[in-house]
């Protein structure tokens, strides 16, 4: 089937996720500099998953221009991927709003986790419909920066307990390491390397 439709459906669910995460900034009920400042946490928790929630959809846009079509095993990945993304809100909004304590810092550190477990396998269904010799895992290749965030997430959940601001250190600094442009797939279409899928 095409990819159009799934691609729609992301795109929309994405901005749904950045809504809800906006709405959690309320507007303080006093009129001077401290009542501002209580929002502080709560903005920056917002800011770190609004970008991470950019740079999901980055290159999510990215990965569905390695495929022509998708299947219902694609689909169903991507809804793993989705369900996981949906709950970064919560997780968002529980750090902020406890000034970024242990437990939600940890939790938040799973809600980072697991889109990007989900991502990876994501990816593996759309080379497993290609083939290995197809468009996607020409352009991946080893995908170490693809492999190596699990592991620094799973890092940043233990520390949380340990010292929180290691875990903000680590969330920030993968980030920032995404945030970079991914210009693999764009470099392999512009290598004529994406050619036509599997499906």
């Amino acid at each position: 089937m095409p990819k159009e439709r799934l691609a729609a459906f992301s795109d929309g669910v994405i901005a749904i996720i950045i809504t809800i995460m906006v709405l959690e900034l309320k507007v303080p009920h006093g009129t001077d500099w401290e009542a501002l400042a209580s929002l502080i946490p709560i903005f920056l928790s917002y800011v770190l998953s609004f970008v991470y929630v950019g740079i999901y959809w980055n290159n999510h846009h990215h990965l569905l221009h390695t495929a022509r079509r998708v299947n219902g095993t694609i689909l169903w990945a991507n809804m793993h991927l989705l369900f996981w993304l949906s709950l970064i809100p919560f997780a968002t909004g529980w750090m902020g709003e406890n000034h970024f304590a242990r437990l939600p810092t940890a939790l938040y550190g799973v809600a980072l986790l697991m889109p990007a477990i989900a991502y990876y396998l994501l990816q593996v269904t759309i080379i497993r419909h290609q083939g290995t010799q197809g468009a996607l895992a020409t352009a991946l290749g080893k995908d170490i920066k693809g492999k190596l965030s699990p592991l620094a997430y799973l890092a940043g959940i233990l520390l949380a307990f340990v010292q929180p601001w290691i875990s903000h250190a680590i969330y920030v600094g993968m980030a920032l390491i995404w945030l970079v442009p991914d210009r693999r797939i764009e470099h392999a279409m512009r290598q004529g390397t994406i050619a036509h899928d599997g499906g």
